[in-house]
């Protein structure tokens, strides 16, 4: 910091400083004469030759504006010098007023708001229930034939459709004899036991031929997306196309080639299915603990945060949101709307994260936690397993700063949550595979 600059710090709150800053005026008039002996040598006005314009003319006619544009970069170049002098852990963008010449110092205020001091409560109150699960071979069969059925085929069926038949047909919906948006449609494609009607729908195909036509009676979900719709009955006019049945991919090397597998036939498929699905385990296992006990500490740490950390989150995820829609539909996120993802939606969840990211942090300095690269490097080695060159993969994220800062962050706060569970009281559940990964998505889509 230079030595030349004064401040003085006033806490106006626990989230909230302000920052007095004086700067000597001889700073900023050497910086304004600079800059009109600069505009001097290059400005173009009537009368003059380029360059021979007279400084007085210059300081006369663009004087006060140029004073103005040297305060205005005084004060960005020192507002930072000073928060960082004054050791102010600021959050967002200062907020700056009152500024004024004042004797022979150029005099501002900047007021931040600030980092919550905060001391965690109720470590060792905090019950948590952890989760385990293992893979059966039963699970292991399941999943080898939820890969046939995702590469499944179908093929033209001469009697009823029945559960797991493709249907297409068309359709027209009515509610109280009238017609409404999107209730009808031609050539509709449809898996029987998908889920994807409401409920009712699909039961009421089934049976049917191709070439029938049949009024089904169904109710939409009292929480139905449309509330126009929601809880009401409605008839859904049936007229059926055509049924086709699902053909599965034998379990051959053609099909063990599509994973991978050369060697080894449905023995080995099942060997790398397993380890999937227990990595799978393994990280659900750790999301779910990990929630579990930040959200048993969140109910203990009740605290304000400064609502320039809960606009950061909000914005991140808003950005998160945007970009899985663009994956989903296929959609340049840059075409989204903001508007359509406003502020409230994301204003609760951004709280929360803001809460707890000040309790990690004060976790990580109480406990002066430190990164352990040991766990880092097996984290990069895990992850690269999933790749078909894990060298390669490695070599990536071991060579680049940023993604290694990232997987860095990542493993501190699991450090974070070893920590606070040995201080906790924890209870192991045992749950299925297909449950703990179930709670797993659930998380994720909050």
């Amino acid at each position: 910091m230079a030595t030349d600059l004064q401040v003085t710090t006033n806490k106006l709150s626990d989230n909230q400083t302000q920052l007095t800053v004086k700067v000597p005026v001889e700073k900023i008039q050497n910086k304004v004469n600079g800059r009109i002996n600069q505009v001097a040598k290059t400005a173009k006005i009537d009368g003059f030759r380029k360059g021979r314009v007279p400084v007085s003319h210059i300081r006369a006619q663009y004087g006060a504006g140029i004073q103005q544009e040297v305060i205005n970069d005084v004060i960005r170049d020192t507002v930072f010098e000073a928060i960082k002098a004054e050791d102010v852990r600021a959050v967002g963008m200062p907020n700056i007023d009152d500024v004024k010449l004042e004797d022979d110092f150029l005099v501002y205020q900047a007021t931040v708001e600030i980092f919550p001091e905060i001391e965690v409560q109720g470590v060792s109150e905090v019950e948590v229930e952890r989760h385990t699960a293992s893979v059966a071979d039963e699970d292991v069969d399941t999943m080898i034939e939820n890969l046939q059925k995702q590469r499944q085929e179908f093929a033209d069926k001469d009697g009823a459709a029945d559960e797991g038949d493709q249907v297409t047909f068309d359709f027209e919906g009515s509610v109280d004899g009238e017609k409404f948006e999107g209730g009808s449609s031609e050539d509709f494609k449809l898996v029987i036991g998908s889920g994807q009607m409401i409920p009712g729908f699909e039961d009421g195909i089934k049976g049917m031929k191709a070439g029938e036509e049949k009024t089904i009676d169904v109710t939409f979900p009292e929480e139905y997306q449309a509330e126009d719709l929601a809880g009401k009955a409605a008839q859904f006019k049936i007229t059926l196309k055509k049924v086709e049945e699902s053909k599965l991919p034998e379990l051959n090397d053609e099909f063990f080639a599509l994973f991978g597998v050369t060697e080894g036939g449905l023995e080995q498929l099942k060997a790398d299915v397993r380890k999937n699905m227990e990595r799978e385990i393994k990280n659900a296992a750790r999301s779910q603990v990990k929630q579990a006990v930040f959200d048993g500490l969140l109910d203990k740490n009740e605290f304000d945060v400064p609502q320039a950390m809960v606009d950061q989150e909000i914005e991140r995820q808003r950005n998160m949101m945007m970009q899985r829609f663009a994956q989903q539909f296929g959609a340049n996120p840059d075409n989204f709307n903001k508007d359509m993802l406003p502020d409230e939606l994301f204003e609760e969840q951004a709280i929360r994260a803001a809460r707890l990211g000040v309790i990690v942090a004060r976790v990580i300095e109480s406990q002066k936690l430190e990164v352990d690269q040991a766990r880092v490097e097996t984290f990069i080695k895990e992850a690269a397993e999933n790749y078909e060159d894990p060298a390669e993969v490695i070599e990536y994220y071991t060579n680049d700063q940023q993604q290694r800062a990232n997987i860095e962050s990542v493993v501190l706060e699991d450090q974070v949550v070893d920590y606070l569970l040995s201080e906790a009281t924890v209870t192991d559940k045992e749950v299925s595979y297909q449950d703990l990964l179930a709670s797993q998505q659930q998380q994720a889509g909050m």
